[in-house]
């Protein structure tokens, strides 16, 4: 069923991409604003250092602001959620480029330096181009999401008839010969 759900999400994806990024940067802004209230009532009830609440108080009332905006413009909430992902492909590309440089003892050192560097380009890009990307961003999910639903429908039907029973042999009743 899974499988089957992912395939037709895939293809609503696909077929209104816009629609799809319109639904995600509304639920980016809920995200936001469900954030903002947390950390701004954490500011004020945990018991922590000074500094911790402020920054709470800060923090909760940036993702406020930005909730709002999104929530109240779509157009400035698909620029905001694009944001978001090229700052998240940004962060990433960079921890995981340093971290691959700097630990000389670290597993696939050269394919985690192309992997962060790759993935450091591809927030640069995203930031530069943010509609185009998150429309081809869209396109991959909405393929990966049908991909992924085909290969579990596959996997479904392979498990099921590998665990089917066996068919009882019927015993064919024997001829009258006395006719």
């Amino acid at each position: 069923m899974s499988g089957l759900f992912a395939i037709v999400l895939g293809i609503v994806v696909v077929i209104w991409t816009g629609t799809s990024i319109t639904l995600a940067a509304i639920f980016f802004g809920v995200a936001l604003l469900v954030t903002g209230i947390q950390q701004v009532f954490f500011a004020f009830t945990l018991r922590t250092s000074t500094g911790i609440r402020v920054l709470l108080l800060i923090s909760g009332a940036a993702a406020l602001v930005l909730a709002v905006i999104a929530l109240s413009r779509f157009y400035d909430a698909w620029r905001l959620l694009a944001i978001w992902i090229a700052v998240g492909f940004i962060f990433r590309g960079v921890a995981t480029t340093v971290s691959a440089i700097s630990d000389p003892t670290l597993p696939g050192r050269a394919l985690n330096v192309v992997v962060g560097v790759i993935t450091l380009i591809a927030g640069i890009v995203v930031m530069a181009s943010p509609y185009d990307s998150l429309q081809i961003l869209a396109w991959v999910v909405g393929f990966w999401l049908i991909a992924i639903g085909v290969m579990e429908l596959i996997a479904a039907f392979a498990i099921r008839n590998a665990t089917a029973p066996e068919p009882e042999p019927v015993d064919e009743p024997e001829a009258d010969t006395a006719s």
